[in-house]
C-alpha cells in the first residue's frame, strides 16, 4: 500500500483502483521499456554507427517520457473522480502529441541523430510498454464496476 493510501484510509474506491492500477502498469512497463531502448540502441549502433544509437536512445527516452507521464497524470487525478480522470487522460494525450510532435521537428536536421533509428525506437518502445500496460490491467485484479453504495 503507498503512502498516500495509508494516510487516506477512506479513499474513494475509483481513486484507490486507479492508482493500483497505475502502479501495476509502472511495475510491468519499467523494465520491457529499458530493455527494448537497449536492445534497439545496440542493433542501430551496429547498423548505422553512432548516429543510429544515440538516436535510439534519444527516441527510447522520448518513448519512455511519454509513458511515465501518462501513469503520472492517472495517479495525480485518481481522487478528482473518474470523469476529471478521463478528462486528464486525454488533454495528457493530446498534449503529448504535440509536445513529440515539436520535438521531433526541432530534432529533424540533427546530424548526429539517424532519424530512423530514433523514430524505430520510439515506436517499439511505445507499443512494448502498452502492450506491458495492458498485460498489467488484465493481471491486476480489480473491479471494473464499483458500486456506488461502496463510496
Amino acid at each position: 500500500m503507498s503512502d498516500d493510501e495509508q494516510q487516506t484510509p477512506e479513499m474513494d474506491p475509483h481513486a484507490r483502483a486507479l492508482r493500483t492500477l497505475a502502479e501495476a502498469m509502472f511495475r510491468y512497463a519499467l523494465w520491457p521499456s529499458i530493455a527494448t531502448v537497449v536492445v534497439c540502441a545496440v542493433i542501430f549502433g551496429i547498423v548505422n554507427g553512432t548516429a543510429g544509437a544515440l538516436g535510439a536512445v534519444v527516441g527510447g527516452v522520448l518513448a519512455c517520457a511519454s509513458s511515465l507521464l501518462t501513469l503520472f497524470l492517472m495517479r495525480k487525478t485518481a481522487a478528482q473522480g473518474p470523469h476529471i480522470a478521463m478528462a486528464a487522460s486525454l488533454g495528457g494525450f493530446v498534449g503529448k502529441l504535440l509536445v513529440l510532435l515539436l520535438v521531433m521537428t526541432a530534432l529533424k536536421n540533427v546530424d548526429e541523430l539517424h532519424r530512423i533509428s530514433l523514430g524505430l525506437t520510439m515506436a517499439a518502445v511505445i507499443l512494448v510498454a502498452a502492450g506491458a500496460e495492458a498485460m498489467a490491467f488484465r493481471r491486476t485484479k480489480l473491479p471494473t464496476i464499483i458500486p456506488a453504495g461502496e463510496k
